[in-house]
């Protein structure tokens, strides 16, 4: 694994003694200097061997995570600033300090690279923006009858698991597959612990019924046996033992028994059914392709495990024109794994840069030999030409939904007269239920579409008249464009200003925005107020405008449709934020702000009472009489909703 990062910091200088160990420093400090007199300092204490360097603005954020053999030869390369790259020059220019991480060997430093750059997504790396939890296949081994199942989240090493699936469908349908081979329960354990007769999945032969006792703990045990040999890859022998098991309940004139056996050979020939998609050569290996067009890099990944594929996904890295396919492989496959366990064996299509360093850190990761090949011919071949057609179509789509998008985006430009084609258009709408649980929210579309990760959810802190629709918007908007001003003023290289603001409402929100940013001082932003028509009709609103009158778009303009997706994926991500925020607050009890009272007696009061109102409006005699409540704790909780009610006449 890579070395942790040591808590110990200090400032760089002369003669400064390094431990054998991995020390973490803080160097160049001075944020006058400019971003190459801030290396120049820190280079004058940066040791030689191997670690982990990051580049810091002015406010503290990351601006880069690099790894190196040598940090002292590495960072050198930085001060020379007439051979870098544009890229590279911004990203010294913008240096206000140095840290770094020294590591035992580069392919510890690898790995640190990896997890810090998607933990910290520094704005001049490639990075991979993957936030999503893969599923995996259970079964689960503390029950006599293990249950098979989907499990996403951390793993008990109780039980056992295979995967990762590149989605849901794929493990539901391995679990199907399952079902069908193996009969293995799939209900909870709840569910099986009440069930006084088969369920439907025994009548369809998916289930083999232990929870009614139609099958014994030992021929149930050695059902779980096959699945296991089915799942390590030795579907072969799993054959076999059916086909013979089959056999022999001819011989014994078991006719019944031998087609049931029948019908479970031939569900797992379908599921064996070998071709590109599930060769037969590779056990377990994740075949991974990557295809540029136009500075755009898709990568696709499939998970073959057992000989079976585990389904695909496509990742999009983020990252500058000039990278080429094998660094945005190489930057992909280093953090793909760093929250993930890695196969034996990696297909790709490219040579990666410091390949063999890579599959160095991947077995140091895996606790066990990790190959990184690009195979040349034969059916391995075959797999990664496959990926890579995925890849190449995957982007084709991408980069023609993007080209719509364009052509949507200049409409926009042209009916707003915007200077030049917004790159970024945030879209506020506010939620609540007659003043309660109130939330704010902000969408931001560009070019690529929506982009979620620049979504924001506000919490409406008040106060504010419920209701007050124009109060939430002001709230909102004030605080998202301080911070941006704020932010601004510090010097932060990732301030994003929008180039359109879109609200949910007519003149009276358009108004409430403008004065909200004339008393910020924002002057330069675009506002549009977009209100439903008569019938609050789709197709008929009216678009609200600073200085001149609303109008309206043909019902079936394309631009008018695509302000509409803008508004209604707003409306959407209102709704259920503040669905969320509602049923949070739900699970709240009022008795929970009562000093003393704590889980059991809280269970106590709402067992006795059925609810939380039950108990606000009992009164203290009943109270008293609550299994596990003394008279002090009645008398408290009495007081808490009766507040200025004297206890001596309470009776």
């Amino acid at each position: 694994m890579a070395a942790a990062e040591s808590k110990q910091r200090w400032l760089s200088s002369p003669g400064t003694d390094l431990p054998n160990t991995q020390v973490g420093h803080d160097l160049g400090m001075t944020t006058d200097n400019t971003g190459v007199s801030v290396i120049s300092a820190a280079l004058a204490t940066m040791p030689s061997g191997p670690g982990v360097y990051r580049m810091l603005d002015a406010k503290g954020d990351t601006l880069y995570v690099g790894k190196a053999r040598s940090l002292n030869r590495r960072v050198t390369s930085y001060t020379q600033i007439g051979r870098l790259p544009e890229r590279l020059r911004r990203m010294v220019t913008g240096t206000a300090a140095m840290e770094i991480v020294t590591t035992h060997t580069e392919a510890e430093a690898l790995l640190l690279e990896a997890n810090l750059i998607k933990r910290l997504k520094p704005h001049f790396n490639i990075v991979l923006r993957d936030d999503k939890s893969y599923p995996w296949l259970m079964l689960s081994e503390e029950h006599p009858y293990p249950r098979i199942s989907k499990h996403r989240g951390a793993q008990d090493r109780k039980n056992s698991y295979w995967g990762p699936f590149a989605s849901a469908w794929a493990v539901n349908q391995t679990v199907t597959a399952m079902q069908r081979v193996f009969l293995l329960r799939s209900c909870a354990d709840t569910v099986f612990s009440t069930r006084t007769r088969p369920c439907l999945l025994y009548q369809i032969k998916r289930c083999s019924a232990p929870c009614v006792g139609r099958i014994t703990p030992e021929d149930y045990g050695k059902l779980v046996g096959q699945a296991k040999a089915f799942l390590a890859g030795k579907a072969g022998s799993v054959q076999k033992d059916l086909a013979a098991e089959m056999e022999q309940a001819a011989e014994e004139l078991e006719f019944e028994r031998a087609a049931a056996v029948r019908d479970r050979l031939r569900g797992l020939t379908f599921v064996q059914g070998n071709s590109v998609v599930n060769p037969a050569s590779l056990t377990d290996a994740d075949v991974i392709a990557g295809w540029q067009i136009g500075g755009q890099t898709c990568v696709q990944v499939f998970f073959v495990r057992g000989g079976r594929n585990n389904g695909n996904r496509a990742f999009y890295p983020t990252h500058t024109k000039a990278e080429e396919t094998p660094e945005v492989l190489g930057a992909f496959v280093a953090q793909f794994y760093d929250d993930k366990p890695p196969p034996p064996l990696l297909l790709i299509n490219h040579e990666l840069p410091e390949q063999g360093l890579i599959a160095e850190a991947l077995s140091l990761k895996a606790s066990r030999t990790v190959e990184i090949a690009v195979p040349q011919r034969g059916e391995k071949r075959a797999v990664v030409l496959h990926a890579e057609t995925n890849a190449r179509e995957a982007l084709e789509r991408k980069m023609a939904e993007s080209a719509g998008q364009a052509k949507l985006l200049e409409g926009v430009a042209q009916l707003f007269t915007l200077p030049d084609t917004p790159k970024r258009i945030e879209v506020y709408d506010n939620s609540h239920i007659m003043g309660t649980n109130p939330y704010g929210v902000m969408i931001v579309a560009g070019p690529e579409g929506f982009i979620k990760g620049a979504y924001r959810k506000f919490g409406i802190r008040g106060p504010i008249t419920p209701g007050d629709d124009f109060a939430m918007m002001r709230e909102m908007l004030q605080r998202r464009f301080s911070r941006a001003l704020k932010e601004q003023a510090e010097g932060a290289a990732t301030t994003e200003w929008p180039d359109l603001l879109l609200i949910d409402g007519g003149a009276g929100q358009l108004s409430a925005v403008r004065d909200v940013l004339a008393d910020l001082g924002v002057q330069d932003v675009k506002v549009v107020a977009i209100a439903k028509g008569p019938d609050r009709d789709a197709g008929r609103e009216w678009l609200h405008m600073d200085g001149q009158p609303p109008i309206q778009l043909p019902p079936r303009d394309p631009v008018l449709y695509f302000l509409q997706r803008l508004r209604d994926e707003a409306h959407r991500f209102a709704i259920t934020t503040h669905r969320a925020g509602r049923s949070k607050n739900i699970r709240v009890s009022e008795l929970d702000e009562i000093e003393g009272i704590g889980p059991a007696r809280k269970r106590a009061l709402l067992n006795h009472f059925g609810s939380g109102r039950g108990v606000k409006m009992a009164g203290l005699t009943d109270l008293e009489a609550t299994p596990g409540i003394s008279r002090e704790t009645a008398l408290r909780v009495y007081a808490h909703f009766h507040p200025g009610v004297r206890m001596e006449n309470t009776g």
